[in-house]
């Protein structure tokens, strides 16, 4: 029961200090014996996020325009700062 809550709730994303005041144990423990439910549990919390995203860019306006540089930004590496890439000839 608790591999399945730790995953549950890192998928909710309630943070590592508050599963360890829910179970009563030490961090560490919980890294320890939790390491595969607590990545299980952020990769779903990740992909919940990005769905999110992803449907929010889809739209129009000033907030789709965020997303999307957003999305460019930390998924792609693009910058708005960088030069323009260099025409080959």
């Amino acid at each position: 029961m608790s591999a399945r809550l730790v995953e549950l709730l890192t998928a909710e994303g309630v943070f590592q200090l508050e599963l360890c005041r829910i179970l009563e144990i030490d961090p560490k423990t919980l890294r320890k014996h939790y390491r595969a439910e607590l990545d299980r549990g952020a990769a779903k919390l990740e992909a919940k996020l990005i769905g999110h995203l992803l449907r929010i860019a889809s739209g129009t306006g000033a907030t789709a325009l965020k997303a999307i540089t957003f999305c460019l930004c930390s998924r792609f590496g693009w910058s708005p700062y960088a030069p323009p890439p260099r025409r080959m000839s």
